[in-house]
Order: structure tokens, then sequence, then C-alpha cells
């Protein structure tokens, strides 16, 4: 039995379980660090007691994963306002006094994708949110990258043609970056109204799968993974997906001769298996490795 929490920018949800067959979860407001985490504690007090071995974090950031870091499980640049420089590994292992271990939110749902939904089966993957903000986990060889700190796919740079698309972007640190042009909040901006009340039709949808074309391609290209999903509340508007594939193929101009890439794109380019439940299911993947590597067995 693992614990796990996904830790967004504005809820908590806790889950208890092994899997999405018996998964227990609850949720709550993101509030105060103190506050927000004293709930997570208790949470897990009272509904596992002492019957869970281990927590996964899957955690909005960004975040210290490096292991040997004075800061490692520390959210630290967060736009988050009071969460800056939080440990949220040592209060929770603290005050559980379990092994803890803590991975980005969009590593977490490539995780579950990986163990039980759409990249099962799959060495090398990539998940991507669209929603709030633009943030990607990439699977290689069976394991999520992680390299000097954590892959931002959102910041890619993509192509951006100001005549017809004027909008400078919204991204504070960058302007027109991936997520700056094509994230919930840039959309709300560009057009006025959320992305969600947007019809089909609207000019919306056919500049947005163009931006999310480009920054697929560059993640083929870069490190060609076998199966590309795409979750987050800007993708339930599931007419975008087809829009993305046509463009994704005039981009690829047939460059990659690959039949997954040429004539398979309703796979290659798909949602999430798990849905919604992708992160937090992922979560526990992440409690699994740490029970693993309490007890020195090999790590899945």
């Amino acid at each position: 039995m693992f614990g796990g929490v996904e830790a967004g920018g504005t809820k908590f949800v806790c889950a208890v379980g092994s899997g999405p067959n018996d998964v227990r979860t609850g949720q709550f407001p993101t509030s105060t660090p103190d506050i927000t985490l004293a709930s997570v504690i208790e949470f897990f007090k009272t509904e596992a007691g002492s019957a869970i071995e281990a927590i996964g974090i899957g955690s909005f950031g960004p975040l210290d994963l490096d292991a040997s870091s004075r800061t490692y499980g520390h959210i630290t640049s967060t736009p988050k306002a009071g969460w800056e420089n939080v440990n949220i590994v040592g209060a929770i292992a603290d005050g559980l006094q379990i092994p803890v271990k803590i991975d980005t939110d969009v590593n977490a749902a490539m995780l579950g994708e990986a163990r039980w939904g759409a990249a099962r089966g799959l060495p090398d993957a990539i998940y991507l949110t669209v929603g709030t903000g633009i943030g990607g986990g990439a699977l290689v060889h069976g394991e999520v990258v992680h390299g000097l700190m954590h892959p931002e796919i959102g910041h890619l740079y993509v192509p951006h043609d100001r005549a017809r698309d004027p909008f400078p972007g919204s991204c504070p640190f960058h302007q027109d970056c991936l997520e700056g042009l094509a994230a919930g909040p840039a959309l709300q901006a560009r057009w006025g109204a959320p992305a969600g009340t947007l019809p089909p039709g609207h000019p919306a949808w056919d500049l947005e799968a163009l931006y999310l074309a480009y920054g697929l391609w560059n993640l083929t290209v870069a490190m060609s993974p076998r199966r590309i999903l795409i979750g987050g509340g800007v993708m339930q508007q599931r007419h975008l997906f087809p829009l993305i594939r046509t463009e994704f193929a005039r981009i690829a101009q047939r460059y990659v001769s690959r039949p997954e890439v040429l004539d398979g794109l309703d796979q290659y380019i798909q949602p999430p298996a798990l849905g919604a439940r992708a992160g937090v299911l992922g979560t526990l993947v992440l409690a699994s490795q740490a029970a693993a590597q309490r007890y020195n067995e090999p790590v899945s």
C-alpha cells in the first residue's frame, strides 16, 4: 500500500492504494505551505495509519531533484505565492516518518501512463500537459529524464509569425515561448475568453494546433519518442487532436521515415489513457520506487 500526493497550484490530491483498481483519493485547496502540508499529513494518518510503506509526490515546480543537493525536495523559484523554497519532501517525511520521493507533476503523469496507460510497454515516450501552463515529462529507456534539473518543455521556442499572430505572449520570463503562446492564459488573453468557451470553428484552434505541432515536432526530432501523449485542460477540446496531427504532418514533410509518424499519427499523438488520473496514479509509482530503494530492491 502506497501514498501519493499530486501537488498543484490550486489543489492537492492525496491518494492511497497500489494502482488504478484500489486507489482512494481526497483533495483540498492549495493554501499556505503550513496549512496545506499539515492537511496532507493528517489525510494519510487518518486514511492509512501505518499501512503505507512510502509516499510519492508529483509537484508543481520548479523543483530541486538533485539528491546530493542541500535543497533536495524543495520547490524553488515558483511564481506560486508563498511556496518559494518550501521543503515539501522534508515536511512530509518528518510528519509521517516514511520514505518520500518527489518528481515533477508531469514526470509523475508520464510514469502513470507508462505503468498503466497509453505508454505501457514503451521504453520511450513523452507526456505533455497543456493547461494553465505547459509542461512535459520524457521517458527514455524506461526512466524519466532529469539531467541538470528537469525538462521545461513549455519553454521551448517555436516560430511566431507576428503578422498572423501579433499577440506578444504571456510568459513572464520568455514572453513568446510555447507556454507564452499556447497555454490557457495565452488563449484567454489573446481572444478575450477562456479556452473552454471558444467554439470548435473559432480561429483560435488553428493557431493553437500550429504552435503545439511545432512543439511536438521539436520533441520528435530531439528525443525520438515512440509516442506523445497530450493532456491538460486545454486538450479537453478533443477537436484539437486532428488539427495538431494535420499541422504536424505538414511540418514533418515525411522527413521521419517511420510508419508510426508517416501513417500512424492517431497513435503517435494521442490523449493519455488514464485521463485526469495519470498524475495521481504516477505518484504511487514514485512511492513504489521509494519503497524499493529503502529495501535495496530493483527499482521499476
